[in-house]
């Protein structure tokens, strides 16, 4: 009888593919692989505390300035082929504990319940290993049945992957106490899981591997989706669904939410520090033309690594809050020392006046 973590990795691979075997040949290009990279591409994380609840809608975004990447075939970067609905806008802060997320896309709205493939999906990964590669999830060269934690030293990428064919929109997906308990990064509620690889074909949740598992690992992320077309009340639920017309024009937003250090002593979580910079990608599936995505038919924000800044820098958004507030501070101190500069004449002028009037009594009489 199978071990109910074995459905978790079958739950992943069919979300990258439906096979790993599949997910392995749909990763083998056919020439040469060449990468031009915009030099000027880089994500800024900077210090703003207190201004977002991860729950899909972008309005708490509103005042954080974004970054605009052009999405491509991730195995053939071809400008022709780029995804018709548009850029991808990425904006991410931190408030000195945990960093934020959030992915905005324009594309009509489409969501089949129960099928992951039949709607968006997005997936964030980061470089864990120093010789990790953005291309080949990693870059490891063993094969399936040679690739370890040993083995593949070195190579590790963090990732997460929202499939949202069974999250409601709006609702909280990511960790949770059930799964986290067996020590493992899925999610069996929305599939919004936590995963590490060495390359596609080496690839699972967190604390489970090819040598055993290890129950200390856990989901570290949170995360939240949205599309504008859907109308704001109190909240879905289930029986809403598919909670839009299909086909509706808008944006898609996807919110998520991770310490900023995790508790992880597997190399399989990305550690960010306030101050340095760290090397991530985005990923987004979308099943154009009403068909399916499959697991390496996905648009990317760049066809290598993108540089993410943790700044200590406090965003334009709070120096203007906190300027407005200080000047209302100071004008109100000024007037306080203006009446007490009035009071302090007042009372000099009132004792010297009366200077004559106040009999002196010498000490040694008192």
């Amino acid at each position: 009888m199978y071990h109910p973590l074995h459905f978790f990795i079958l739950a992943c691979a069919f979300f990258f593919g439906s096979t790993p075997t599949r997910f392995v040949h749909s990763h083998e290009e056919s020439g040469q692989w060449s990468c031009q990279p915009d030099p000027e591409s880089q994500v800024t994380a900077e210090f703003v505390p207190g201004i977002v609840t991860v729950d899909g809608d972008g309005g708490d975004w509103r005042d954080i300035n974004g970054f605009e990447f052009s999405l491509l075939p991730a195995l053939d970067p071809d400008k022709e082929n780029e995804y018709k609905g548009g850029k991808m806008n990425v904006k991410a802060l931190h408030d000195g504990k945990d960093v934020y997320f959030m992915l905005q896309v324009d594309g009509d709205y489409v969501y089949s319940k129960g099928d992951n493939t039949k709607c968006p999906s997005v997936a964030l990964m980061f470089q864990v290993g120093e010789s990790a590669t953005y291309h080949d999830m990693g870059g490891c060269k063993e094969s399936a049945d040679k690739c370890t934690s040993k083995s593949c030293r070195g190579h590790e990428v963090d990732i997460m992957h929202f499939s949202i064919g069974n999250a409601i929109p709006g609702r909280l997906y990511g960790g949770n106490p059930i799964d986290n308990r067996d020590g493992n990064g899925g999610d069996r509620f929305g599939h919004l899981v936590d995963l590490y690889a060495w390359n596609p074909h080496c690839r699972n949740l967190d604390g489970i591997s090819p040598s055993g598992n290890d129950s200390s690992a856990q989901n570290n992320w949170k995360g939240a989706w949205w599309h504008s077309s859907l109308s704001k009340h109190t909240g879905f639920i289930e029986e809403d669904s598919p909670y839009s017309s299909s086909s509706e024009k808008g944006t898609y937003y996807f919110e998520f939410s991770r310490p900023l250090r995790t508790m992880d002593r597997l190399q399989q979580d990305a550690q960010f520090t306030i101050g340095q910079s760290s090397k991530f990608s985005v990923a987004f599936w979308y099943p154009v033309d009403g068909k399916p995505w499959h697991g390496s038919g996905h648009y990317s924000v760049s066809c290598d690594w993108v540089p993410i800044d943790i700044s200590t820098s406090t965003s334009a958004l709070i120096k203007t809050t906190s300027n407005g507030s200080w000047d209302a501070t100071s004008a109100f101190a000024l007037i306080l020392s203006v009446l007490s500069l009035c009071f302090s004449v007042f009372i000099g002028y009132w004792v010297r006046k009366t200077k004559g009037e106040v009999p002196f009594t010498p000490m040694d009489r008192l």
